[in-house]
């Protein structure tokens, strides 16, 4: 017979120690300036910049969904390349960074876009957060 005990390693989520918390491994403060980005801020970041994008492909592509798509990948593409950010990034009070510091820069930005356009990579995250799209761009999304 199956009890609850043998699911238990699984169920009660990955395992922590005393004391941890989202970016503690890296190094990172628990909160404010620098610390992870919390999945609120993410997924509002998210929208907002997915609003935008279906608002520029309705204008001029009537809303064809690979149309936003793109647009978004080129948004991201850009901006975070250059600045850091994206359009909601930024209204969220987000950026993000390579892990150690310094910008995410332009290769960063297209592997972490492109994994990011996949959807799957960015709701797989660890303990620390970070969805496998970071993880594989070797970046963080952390407050400003």
């Amino acid at each position: 017979m199956i009890e609850r005990r043998d699911f238990s390693s699984w169920i009660s989520g990955l395992p922590t120690e005393p004391g941890h918390y989202p970016g503690r491994a890296l190094g990172l403060p628990r909160s404010g300036p620098g610390s992870i980005a919390r999945p609120g801020r993410r997924v509002i970041a998210l929208c907002v910049d997915w609003a935008a994008c279906l608002l520029i492909s309705t204008a001029f592509f009537h809303g064809d969904s690979l149309v936003t798509l793109g647009i978004f990948a080129v948004e991201q593409i850009l901006l975070v390349g250059t600045v850091g950010y994206g359009l909601g990034h930024r209204l969220m009070g987000l950026k993000v960074m390579r892990l150690g510091g310094g910008a995410a820069g332009f290769s960063a930005a297209v592997l972490r876009t492109v994994l990011l356009c996949f959807v799957i990579p960015a709701v797989v995250f660890d303990v620390d957060q970070r969805g496998l799209h970071d993880k594989a761009a070797k970046t963080v999304l952390v407050r400003m």
